[in-house]
């Protein structure tokens, strides 16, 4: 019989958290939802969907780590006015402003800047590897591809843009649970560096406004009618920044390492067998780059029949919930003609990931065009996971490129 105070904790060792998908499986025998000691677990699709999108359930937010987390306050790294620690109103209020920059028409107009920088890294790809030398995918190009397009979004000057892969590093501590003391030290360190880079840099456009990001926001901050305070425009745009190149890193890693075990899938995008969109949404769904997300119920309430109190963490296993077999016909294999699609990789409701549609451009973009350009693209070496339990990645992969 599964024990599910047996599978949780095995979630979160190194074993664990390099393949969780088995123990994902023990989880779906279980419900779909799980009461375990104060914590409600959530491994089924339409459950997780359900809380997402309901507003009883809320993120923590200033007052929850006041309850939980006695100490905080010492913590630049807890960013409290980000999207992702405040609950409606101020998420409304928030959000209705950074959305203007990711709509629909904005992000689809991005294509052709996209491919313009997706050739350009791969001709520094090209260049790397034209010897036959081992390249670093990860580094050389599913990094410096979105954090390019997202400092061009915002505009941070090109000549920023490499330090800040140490300072993300740094910055997924705070979402993952497992961080250390030192992590949560260099955490705050980054914190406090980048919030000093972004005041500079929205001082530089208060004297000379330019058509960006920083600009538009600085402006609306600026005019003291109390749609954005300052630390809000400092933190959303820390977030903006970080969050807008560490998920879809881990997309086109996760992507790309599916058409590595198995060259069919490179063949079937270049020849247009499969859509490539289609290819993208399975990778979501198969290897999803955030792996849960947590909410706490502002009154008692219920998931699938399973009592919930304000007192509970509530755990949705975004990566359990994309292999539902309830909602997934043969959930473990990967097939990007399935027709049951919806992956819940970039959340559901109010918290919706705002840059969901520009992560699946990007993808988009770049594949089809790496493959198109390295047909006996293969791996060097096995690729190195990230350690992390919130996302999932990897820390290096090793490709060669003839």
């Amino acid at each position: 019989m599964v024990d599910a105070a047996e599978v949780f904790p095995a979630l979160l060792e190194p074993e664990g958290r390099a393949d969780p998908y088995p123990l994902y499986a023990q989880l779906h025998e279980l419900g779909e939802a799980i009461a375990l000691d104060g914590t409600v677990l959530v491994p089924g699709y339409e459950a997780a969907n359900a809380v997402l999108r309901d507003p009883v359930f809320r993120v923590a937010d200033a007052d929850r780590f006041d309850e939980v987390m006695p100490g905080w306050r010492d913590h630049p790294a807890m960013m409290v006015n980000s999207l992702l620690s405040v609950n409606p109103p101020q998420h409304t209020r928030i959000r209705s402003l950074i959305s203007r920059a990711f709509t629909q028409r904005r992000i689809a107009g991005l294509e052709p800047a996209v491919a313009r920088m997706t050739d350009r890294l791969l001709d520094e790809l090209g260049r790397r590897g034209v010897d036959g030398s081992t390249v670093e995918f990860m580094h050389d190009f599913a990094f410096l591809l979105p954090v390019t397009v997202i400092c061009e979004l915002i505009g941070i000057p090109e000549a920023d843009r490499e330090r800040f892969r140490p300072i993300a590093t740094a910055l997924v501590a705070t979402i993952e649970p497992l961080s250390t003391r030192q992590q949560w030290i260099e955490a705050d360190a980054a914190v406090t560096e980048l919030s000093g880079y972004f005041a500079g840099l929205a001082a530089d456009r208060r004297a000379a406004p330019r058509d960006d990001l920083m600009s538009a926001l600085v402006g609306i901050a600026d005019s003291g009618d109390g749609r954005l305070t300052d630390a809000e425009l400092l933190e959303n745009l820390m977030l903006l920044l970080v969050a807008g190149f560490e998920t879809t890193a881990n997309l086109l890693g996760n992507g790309l390492r599916i058409i590595l075990n198995d060259r069919t899938f490179a063949d079937d995008i270049t020849d247009g067998v499969v859509p490539v969109a289609a290819f993208v949404e399975e990778v979501l769904r198969y290897d999803s780059p955030v792996q849960l997300t947590s909410r706490r119920a502002a009154e008692p309430t219920e998931i699938a029949g399973t009592a919930v109190t304000p007192a509970d963490e509530v755990i949705m296993l975004l990566g359990a919930a994309n292999r539902d077999p309830r909602r997934f016909a043969e959930p473990n294999r990967f097939h990007p003609a399935r027709s049951d699609g919806g992956p819940l990789s970039f959340g559901g409701g109010p918290h919706f990931c705002i840059g969901a549609a520009l992560a699946r451009l990007e993808a988009s973009v770049a594949l089809p065009r790496i493959l198109s350009r390295f047909p006996a693209l293969a791996a060097a070496s096995e690729p190195v996971r990230k350690q992390g339990l919130v996302l999932r990645g990897f820390e290096t992969l090793p490709v060669t490129l003839r």
